[in-house]
């Protein structure tokens, strides 16, 4: 019988090296299935022997003990099948058990979003006489102007921005690079941080290669990013969840007469549905077409 946590870091490696999934990703399944290897030990089973039952069991203890909900099971359940399917590619299991696990149906739930007045409430709280407060307001406008995801924003390099052109190159998820334009406003803001700021950060000129920088010049982290964006969204009194921005991004596109498919490459969406979400967002924008464009009674009479 193979060791356990031996076959879960080379299930690890595989989903880094070979099947190329985001860094994230790979760290929920490998999170969830030590869980799940943890639990099979407790009930004196292997993860070669593990039945369908023993996978309902695991599941149902993570919803009545951890108080998980359908979208968390969800990532359980493809984190299984996923393991199960290494297990098979390795010979040690000849079928996979999580096949017979159903997904649960996600709820649907439309991203928040917040208006142009709150978005410059908000960067107007930034206290932008300090070195921190530019970089904090030349992020968000970045973030603002382009939807870019957090960790995305986090990743981004010095050699990756061409300020010149207003355009950015961001690597996503699966490794999957796209350009993003940007407009005057993020521009400004941008130039404004590296020649003023950024060198000041870590020492002349700052230390490594990445975009955003902290108080020692190591890269910002997300969680640094989420931190400050919070506290500036507290006194702001907006919505303290960073992907607002992103959200609100793409809903300005769609207000503004953008193609779904180009917001989708803008957002680096891979599959459309992802983005079709917020067409359900901006419900004024509906009423107004409705009432522009669907016919009355009294035209007919």
């Amino acid at each position: 019988m193979a060791d356990p946590q031996v076959f879960l870091e080379q299930y690890y490696s595989r989903l880094i090296r070979q099947e190329r999934r985001a860094f994230l990703t790979a760290e929920t399944y490998r999170f969830e299935i030590r869980r799940f290897l943890i639990w099979l030990g407790e009930e004196s089973r292997s993860f070669e022997t593990a039945d369908a039952d023993d996978l309902f069991r695991y599941l149902e203890q993570r919803r009545t003990r951890d108080g998980i909900g359908s979208r968390s099971v969800s990532k359980a359940v493809m984190a299984l099948r996923s393991f199960f399917r290494f297990a098979m590619e390795e010979q040690l299991r000849t079928d996979n058990p999580a096949d017979l696990l159903e997904t649960p149906r996600k709820p649907i739930s439309l991203p928040a979003v917040i208006d142009r007045a709150a978005a410059a409430l908000l960067f107007d709280t930034l206290d932008t006489d300090t070195p921190l407060g530019i970089r904090d307001r030349a992020l968000y406008e970045l973030l603002y102007a382009t939807g870019l995801r957090v960790s995305e924003a986090a990743a981004l390099d010095l050699k990756d921005l061409m300020l010149s052109k207003q355009l950015i190159r961001v690597k996503g998820k699966r490794n999957k690079e796209r350009l993003v334009i940007f407009g005057e406003q993020a521009a400004s803001w941008l130039k404004r941080y590296l020649t003023e700021v950024r060198p000041l950060l870590g020492g002349i000129g700052g230390l490594g290669s990445a975009l955003f920088i902290g108080r020692t010049g190591k890269r910002l982290s997300r969680k640094g990013i989420w931190k400050n964006y919070a506290e500036a969204a507290g006194a702001a009194g907006v919505s303290s969840k960073l992907h607002t921005l992103r959200h609100t991004f793409a809903t300005e596109l769609l207000r503004g007469g953008a193609d779904l498919r180009s917001v989708q490459e803008l957002l680096g969406h891979s599959d459309l549905k992802s983005t079709q979400v917020y067409t359900h967002v901006d419900v004024s924008m509906l009423r107004e077409s409705h009432r522009r464009y669907m016919p009355t009674l009294r035209e007919y009479t």
